[in-house]
């Protein structure tokens, strides 16, 4: 069967480390909401909008801000989640054929799943950080947040690249 992309439609069922990545990124995410909820009478008026570089707040904007962690945390889930359902929408090399097409769509559906999955768990450090700094809690996430944050989405697009080459 054939989609309107002219490639198979194949139906491979989620992995093992998709489950995993899946478990952890949904967890993070609703676990931070929880959080919100329990904090939000408590928070002040006044909670980090915005981090430097150096992952110091430079603007503080009003507690309903918090808010936008969940909503682009739910936009990127369900937004990701209906691309990992159609592998075969994806952007492939010309050498996919009927013979590698499974091996093309799980790899980057494996790729898009740890990065929808990181992406949750950093927006939900954002808000647990924001969280913790208008609550007294803690101090900033420091400099090692933003290399962290770019080392930790571009592992798997770099490897997704590399791993990708290999597929005859």
């Amino acid at each position: 069967m054939s989609t309107y992309w002219g490639r198979p439609k194949i139906n491979i069922p989620k992995s093992k480390s998709e489950w995993i990545w899946d478990i952890i990124g949904y967890f993070c995410y609703f676990g931070s909401i929880i959080l919100l909820l329990i904090v939000w009478g408590t928070l002040p008026d006044e909670v980090p909008g915005h981090y430097n570089a150096a992952g110091e707040v430079d603007r503080w904007g009003s507690k309903w801000e918090l808010l936008i962690f969940p909503f682009i945390g739910a936009f990127i889930l369900i937004f990701l989640s209906v691309l990992e359902k159609f592998p075969e929408a994806h952007n492939y090399p010309k050498r996919l054929n009927e013979t590698n097409a499974e091996h093309f769509y799980l790899h980057s559906r494996k790729i898009l799943n740890q990065i929808k999955n990181i992406c949750l768990i950093i927006f939900c450090l954002v808000e647990i950080e924001s969280i913790s700094i208008a609550l007294g809690w803690g101090g900033g996430f420091g400099a090692w947040f933003l290399p962290v944050t770019i080392i930790g989405t571009g592992i798997p697009i770099i490897l997704g690249i590399i791993q990708q080459r290999r597929i005859r």
